[in-house]
């Protein structure tokens, strides 16, 4: 079986645990299934991305990378673990901005090796596939576009209330979205263009799944890239949706002060409607909602169960859930 997968960070990264798991594969493989049998792609959101002190961060390409390779922090759920900070301590003595951004050592080293390459002219697909060499994640982690598009949000200035544009990585780790916000930009985006391994990932597979990530900021920048869309809407495979909104709350992260901005509710039938359903110009053939949740989509087949990743076996049963109403067999 070939599944792509469209994911974000820390959320999305577990989701892809438990896919790992029902196929058994990366640090779930058993010597008694057959290399091969199954592949797992994961497309991932670059919108976060951003140049700081010189070098090129790529939050959910990293905290994917790290987690299917066993290298993850486990209480942040990104980073490496066993980090250190004398990097940031020292650029803090220095008085380097931004001081708010947490660059850990072992994780320094991953991103000074991506903008050497970037700078020698390599792709960031093939510089990603380069450094899963070291972390072998047992998924193939593709970045939805070689190209720069990185997510900005346009806000109120609590200094003299004009409204101004800051990177996203700005608005969510510095002020963690607190303050007033008006809309979200993808810059670069209308240029950019989805990589050929991307659009095969989803032609070619046999199911797509979108993964709980932010609907917003995460899935939707992905989204935004053109040729996405029309990769999602074309394919022959049955496109799964979960939801990461459970009880009117998001499963982590600020997903629903993101949808706040953009006038969607924060439930699990407003997220639904907000992909739309493939028979009619969205992008969903399924969603999976939790467990007491609701939602009704005209042209969606629509199951509640539980959607708590509280374990990779536990993500491994919604997935296979989600399987099971699209009608594909492991």
């Amino acid at each position: 079986m070939k599944v792509t997968v469209l994911v974000g960070g820390v959320g999305g990264a577990r989701f892809l645990l438990g896919v790992q798991q029902l196929l058994g594969l990366g640090q779930f493989a058993s010597a008694s299934a057959p290399a091969g049998d199954h592949e797992l792609t994961a497309i991932v959101n670059i919108g976060d991305d951003a140049w700081m002190h010189g070098v090129r961060i790529c939050p959910d390409l990293d905290t994917c990378m790290y987690t299917l390779g066993g290298g993850v922090d486990p209480e942040r759920g990104w980073g490496h673990r066993d980090e250190t900070w004398h990097a940031k301590e020292e650029l803090a003595a220095y008085g380097v901005q931004p001081d708010w951004f947490q660059l850990g050592d072992r994780d320094l080293a991953t991103h000074l090796v991506r903008s050497q390459m970037l700078r020698a002219g390599y792709p960031l697909s093939e510089v990603t596939a380069a450094l899963c060499d070291r972390w072998q994640p047992g998924a193939r982690l593709l970045p939805v576009s070689d190209d720069r598009c990185e997510t900005h949000v346009v806000i109120t200035d609590p200094a003299d209330d004009s409204q101004r544009a800051i990177h996203f990585q700005e608005w969510w780790v510095r002020y963690r979205a607190q303050l007033p916000t008006h809309s979200f930009a993808f810059v670069g985006a209308e240029k950019a263009k989805a990589t050929a391994e991307v659009t095969d990932a989803v032609a070619y597979a046999d199911v797509v799944l979108v993964a709980p990530s932010n609907p917003v900021v995460s899935v939707g920048a992905i989204l935004a890239v053109p040729g996405i869309r029309a990769a999602l809407r074309s394919t022959d495979a049955p496109v799964v949706g979960y939801s990461p909104i459970i009880g009117g709350k998001p499963l982590r992260g600020m997903a629903d002060a993101c949808l706040d901005v953009i006038g969607v509710e924060s439930t699990a039938d407003a997220v639904g409607r907000y992909y739309g359903a493939r028979a009619g110009t969205g992008i969903l053939d399924c969603w999976l909602v939790h467990e007491g949740d609701h939602a009704d989509i005209d042209g969606v087949a629509v199951r509640s169960v539980p959607l708590l990743m509280t374990a990779p076996k536990a993500t491994a049963e919604m997935v296979s859930a989600g399987l099971e109403l699209a009608g594909v067999a492991v």
